[in-house]
C-alpha cells in the first residue's frame, strides 16, 4: 500500500530532501576535506566521523527519495470527516483526551491502528481501535485541517 501524504506533508519532505542534497551535503564534504588535511587517514578520528555522517546523510536522502517516489498525494479539504492531514481531538472510554494529526510525517500514521480506525469518521463517531495492547474505543470530538 502506498503511503498517503497531504500536499503540505509532501512539501515538508521535499524541503528536507532539498536541504540534505544541497547545503548539508556540501557541509559534510567540506568537513571531509578539512579532516583529510590532518594527515594519516587510518588514525584520523575527524575523517572517520565525517565519513560516518556522510553515510548517514546519504541513507536519509535515499529513504526520502523512496518515500516521495512511492507516496500518493491526497487532497483533504473538509472538516466533516477525517482524512490525511486532519488534526483530530478524540477521547477514550475514560474521557482522557488526545489530539493527533493523521500524518505519515511526524504524526499518527494513517496505516496505524488509531489512524486507520479514524479515517472517514466524523465528529461524534465512536471508532474501535484494534491496538497491539488491546482494543479500545475513541470518540471523535473535533476535526480541523492543519
Amino acid at each position: 500500500m502506498s503511503e498517503q501524504l497531504s500536499p503540505a506533508q509532501r512539501g515538508a519532505l521535499e524541503a528536507e530532501l532539498a536541504e540534505l542534497e544541497g547545503p548539508r551535503r556540501r557541509e559534510i564534504a567540506e568537513q571531509i576535506k578539512v579532516a583529510r588535511e590532518f594527515g594519516d587517514l587510518n588514525e584520523n578520528a575527524e575523517y572517520h566521523a565525517a565519513k560516518d555522517q556522510q553515510a548517514l546523510l546519504e541513507r536519509r536522502i535515499q529513504v526520502l527519495k523512496d518515500r516521495l517516489s512511492n507516496a500518493v498525494t491526497v487532497e483533504h479539504d473538509t472538516d466533516e470527516h477525517i482524512g490525511v492531514g486532519s488534526i483530530v481531538e478524540v477521547a477514550d472510554e475514560e474521557g482522557e483526551m488526545l489530539e493527533v494529526e493523521i500524518s505519515a510525517v511526524g504524526g499518527v500514521s494513517p496505516d496505524s491502528p488509531l489512524g486507520s480506525a479514524l479515517l472517514g469518521a466524523g465528529v461524534g463517531d465512536v471508532v474501535d481501535v484494534d491496538a497491539p495492547r488491546g482494543s479500545w474505543k475513541a470518540r471523535v470530538l473535533a476535526i480541523r485541517r492543519a
